[in-house]
């Protein structure tokens, strides 16, 4: 679904496993009261508008792959930055970028690189894995490193 809406809507690889995880973005940023930020009817546009400059490989630069800055983005938006709370407890269990971490080390052994340039092949000219596929490896292992509510 989301490799479709990203060829309907004209995206690029970060805003479609951004929009992959708007419902879950949605319930989590409104029962938290987020002072509109992701308000539900402006919803889309926001996440458009923040996984925008991810596309080609960060900025056309044909850096970190957009799909997996996304799927980053949404482990972000979903626990939180696992800062100590007032009663000095992390929250999450297992912060944010640890499990990033690991979502970028299983998203290298799927696919084989991070770098935009070396899964499309620029100097090799052997792509390791499209953008579609990317789109979807990210959002599969980004599920997995989600907090359940």
């Amino acid at each position: 679904m989301a490799v479709e809406r990203k060829h309907q809507l004209g995206c690029n690889c970060c805003q479609a496993v951004l929009l992959a995880f708007a419902p879950e973005i949605g319930l989590k940023w409104s029962a938290e009261g987020a002072a509109g930020l992701f308000q539900e009817e402006g919803l889309e546009d926001a996440l458009m508008a923040l996984g925008s400059g991810f596309g080609a490989g960060m900025g056309g630069m044909d850096a970190t792959c957009g799909a997996l800055v996304g799927a980053g983005m949404v482990v972000g938006l979903l626990n939180g930055n696992g800062a100590a709370s007032d009663d000095g407890e992390s929250r999450p269990a297992v912060p944010t970028v640890l499990k990033t971490r690991r979502l970028c080390a299983e998203f290298k052994e799927k696919v084989g690189a991070l770098r935009c340039a070396d899964i499309k092949g620029v100097q090799t000219k052997k792509v390791l894995c499209s953008c579609d596929n990317c789109v979807r490896y990210a959002i599969q292992i980004a599920e997995k490193y989600i907090d359940p509510e």
